[in-house]
């Protein structure tokens, strides 16, 4: 397994993110019942992606974008269902968290929905706390919003 830093107009990353608004389709009954939620997974403020790759088939990725001077927002994590169950995920978190922490990040936030029990896991197992809905997920029943804190403010 290679893991790849790159950007959103990588052809690699624009095709797992098709498959990944796919299998969110599936997991909730289609792109209807989470129309709200499509306005932010916007590519454009995204700058920081990581694609996982298999010899040179790309199955997995991760990206964040900043939150706020403290923040960054952790945002498209999806792996084919193939390679579930290998700690890819969970590679592709840590190599996310070192980057955003290399930008300055002190805080990585994530918003999930409730049905995604899975990426909820995922996250609890590698330190994210539940918190408030914050930002555009506020008044919305449908979504669990996490942070962990990646590191310290300086002195």
């Amino acid at each position: 397994m290679r893991f790849e830093y790159t950007d959103t107009v990588g052809p690699d990353f624009i095709l797992l993110c098709g498959e990944l608004d796919l299998s969110l389709n599936e997991q909730v009954g289609g792109e209807k019942n989470r129309s709200e939620y499509i306005q932010m997974n916007h590519l454009k403020d995204i700058k920081d992606v990581i694609v996982a790759y298999d010899n040179d088939i790309p199955v997995g990725c991760a990206s964040f974008k900043q939150f706020d001077e403290e923040c960054a927002e952790v945002k498209r994590v999806f792996l084919r269902e193939d390679y579930r169950g290998m700690g890819i995920s969970k590679k592709l978190m840590e190599l996310i968290e070192t980057y955003a922490k290399e930008k300055g990040f002190q805080y990585l936030i994530v918003e999930t929905g409730k049905p995604m029990t899975t990426a909820i896991r995922l996250y609890q197992s590698i330190g994210f706390q539940t918190i408030p809905n914050y930002g555009p997920y506020k008044d919305m029943a449908g979504s669990v919003c996490m942070k962990k804190q990646i590191s310290f403010a300086s002195i």
